[in-house]
């Protein structure tokens, strides 16, 4: 299987061959790895064309924009690392690097009633939460560790809850650890996900963080005009029903009927996948329906006036009685003025598919939230509130379990001419945009050399 290794500072630019006679190519998702791929496709003097159910362009990192505002808003809170080699080298490429910005906001953890700064030595130093003396040194020594070693194939084989309990200690497992992976997985999954999960969260994040001038949507919709220039047919609100291979082609349904290409890359859920391809074997049908994942509930709103002093970023753990997994608030990080002055926050969680919150209304679900802020500010009201926005999605983070690589598929399908490039896929690094790229050009890579 071809594993990603750590991303250089600056990757080279995918080597596609230009085969002699173009091929006619499908992808299915206009998020980053299907644009990435079509890029580099039609590059390579391919016919393509991309098929998006949704109205725009972006995929989980697409936006919105009230009337007032000068820029788009990520539905779900992203932001780029400055280690994110893959999506970096891909906007050098685009020749708008110009257009990235790099900030470093604070990040707040909660340990008994209070918020307290956790982004560095030094803070980390000062949080309560981890104890003192020999917990401190301990907690330092496993972050350097992790930090430094790349061999995550023997940290796939235990628990994050076994192997920090052993070295970070239980002080610090039980006070930080075991409250954010219980707020991320759920008590049903939070003892299973292994450790090289949480390696590759903290193995080449930095602390600033970056955008895009506009927002991600501005950057989604450059990448998108580059395949359209270069010949690419993106076609939005054009969701595919079906996927079978018919005599050596790859034939797709759509409500307007059904079209045949040379290959096929899908960028959708594996779930989803199997559920439109009734041919997949039945073995390997099995082992994608294994993959396990979590959604995402994100409640956006707009604000007349500030909500917290400073930090962008709070952590929140629910044994502390917070309803959502994070506080963000955006415009301590990107200043209100892009917003028609409106003072932005996200409300987000990672929950089960089968919660009842991916059906209950944005009142009913404003009204379990609202209570929650004057935990942030005891002065904030409804007057406050100047519109909200709801945005679900059931497939957002996978849950990797111990010895996770024997068990994710291949990007190559059993289907003939048939490709699956997932969030599932990327694997042992974290789902992003970043790896979205990076496995969106190394799927087309392979497509095309195969």
């Amino acid at each position: 299987m071809d594993w990603p290794h750590r991303p250089a500072t600056r990757p080279a630019r995918p080597a596609i061959s230009v085969l002699a006679a173009p091929l006619n190519i499908a992808i299915i998702g206009a998020g980053a790895a299907g644009l990435a791929a079509a890029y580099d496709v039609t590059r390579a003097g391919h016919r393509v064309t991309v098929f998006e159910g949704a109205p725009q362009v972006g995929g989980l990192a697409s936006g919105f924009k009230a009337d007032h505002w000068e820029w788009t808003l990520e539905k779900f809170y992203h932001h780029w690392f400055e280690s994110d080699a893959h999506i970096l080298g891909l906007v050098d490429e685009l020749g708008v690097r110009d257009q990235v910005l790099f900030r470093r906001p604070l990040t707040m953890m909660y340990h008994d009633g209070k918020f307290y700064q956790f982004d560095s030595i030094v803070s980390a130093l000062l949080y309560p939460g981890l104890g003192w003396g020999v917990d401190k040194i301990r907690f330092g020594l496993v972050g350097l560790y992790l930090r430094f070693t790349k061999n995550w194939r023997t940290l796939e084989k235990v628990t994050v809850d076994t192997w920090m309990r052993r070295w970070a200690g239980n002080q610090a497992y039980r006070s930080m650890w075991e409250p954010l992976m219980v707020s991320k997985f759920g008590e049903r999954y939070a003892k299973i996900v292994n450790m090289a999960w949480l390696w590759a969260r903290l193995h080449c994040r930095t602390p600033r963080l970056g955008t895009f001038v506009g927002g991600f949507q501005a950057f989604m919709d450059v990448l998108a005009g580059r395949v359209r220039q270069a010949g690419g047919d993106i076609r939005l609100s054009s969701a595919v029903r079906e996927i079978r291979v018919d005599g050596g082609r790859v034939v797709l349904g759509t409500g307007t009927g059904h079209e045949s290409f040379d290959r096929l890359l899908t960028t959708t859920s594996p779930r989803l996948f199997a559920d439109i391809t009734p041919q997949l074997p039945a073995s390997y049908r099995s082992e994608v329906n294994a993959l396990i994942a979590m959604g995402a509930v994100v409640m956006v709103m707009s604000l007349t006036r500030q909500l917290t002093p400073n930090a962008y970023w709070y952590s929140l753990p629910k044994d502390a009685g917070f309803p959502f997994l994070a506080l963000v608030e955006h415009t301590n990080y990107m200043a209100p003025e892009h917003y028609g002055g409106d003072h932005i926050i996200y409300c987000g969680d990672y929950l089960e598919p089968d919660h009842p919150y991916f059906d209950i209304d944005k009142d009913e679900l404003l009204a379990i939230y609202r209570p929650a802020l004057t935990r942030f500010n005891p002065r904030f009201d409804d007057t406050w509130i100047r519109q909200t926005w709801l945005f679900r999605t059931r497939y957002a983070q996978p849950v990797p379990m111990v010895n996770h690589s024997q068990h994710v598929p291949d990007l190559q399908t059993p289907l003939p001419g048939v490709w699956l490039a997932s969030m599932s896929q990327v694997y042992p690094w974290d789902r992003g945009t970043n790896f979205a790229v990076e496995i969106g050009r190394r799927a087309a890579r392979r497509m095309l050399s195969e």
